[in-house]
C-alpha cells in the first residue's frame, strides 16, 4: 500500500524526505511530486516536463532493476543563484557493472527500449550516477532554471 502525499505518515512526500519506491504507484508518485517541486522552483513547463521525464525512468530503473528503494526531491540553488530542483534515486540492488556501457545510447538490461539512463542524463542539466556491483545504485538529477 502506498501513502498518498501530504497525510502525514512516513513517505507523504515532504520536500526532502525520503519517499519510498516499491510499486508503479509510487513511480506515479514521484511524477507529481517532482512536477510540484519543480513548479514550485520557478521552472519553465518545458524544463518541468524534462525534469518529471528523467526522474519517471529513474524512479521505473529503481523499481524495476534495483528492486526498489527510495526516492529525495529537494529545492536547490545553483550557479549565479539560479532555483531548481535536485532529484536522488538509491536502491540497494544488483547494481550496474559497466556503467558508461549501461549510459550508452540503445544497451538495457531488461526488456526496455535502452533510453532511460541516457535519456534522462540528456533531460537533466547536472547528472550523476554512482553503482557498484551488489551493493546498489544511486543516481542524481538536477534541473536549473534559466
Amino acid at each position: 500500500m502506498t501513502t498518498p502525499p501530504g497525510d502525514g505518515r512516513s513517505g507523504g512526500g515532504t520536500p526532502g524526505e525520503e519517499v519510498p519506491i516499491a510499486s508503479n504507484d509510487d513511480v506515479v508518485r514521484v511524477r507529481q511530486l517532482v512536477r510540484t517541486a519543480a513548479a514550485a522552483a520557478g521552472l519553465s513547463l518545458v524544463d518541468q516536463t524534462k525534469i518529471v521525464t528523467a526522474a519517471s525512468e529513474l524512479a521505473r530503473n529503481t523499481y524495476a532493476h534495483g528492486g526498489g528503494g527510495t526516492m529525495r526531491v529537494e529545492q536547490a540553488a545553483g550557479e549565479r543563484g539560479r532555483r531548481g530542483v535536485r532529484v536522488v534515486f538509491t536502491d540497494a540492488g544488483p547494481g550496474i557493472a559497466d556503467v558508461e556501457r549501461a549510459l550508452g545510447e540503445g544497451w538495457t538490461s531488461g526488456a526496455g527500449l535502452g533510453l532511460g539512463l541516457s535519456g534522462a542524463r540528456r533531460l537533466s542539466d547536472e547528472f550523476d550516477l554512482r553503482s557498484e556491483p551488489g551493493k546498489g545504485t544511486t543516481v542524481t538529477v538536477a534541473k536549473w532554471g534559466r
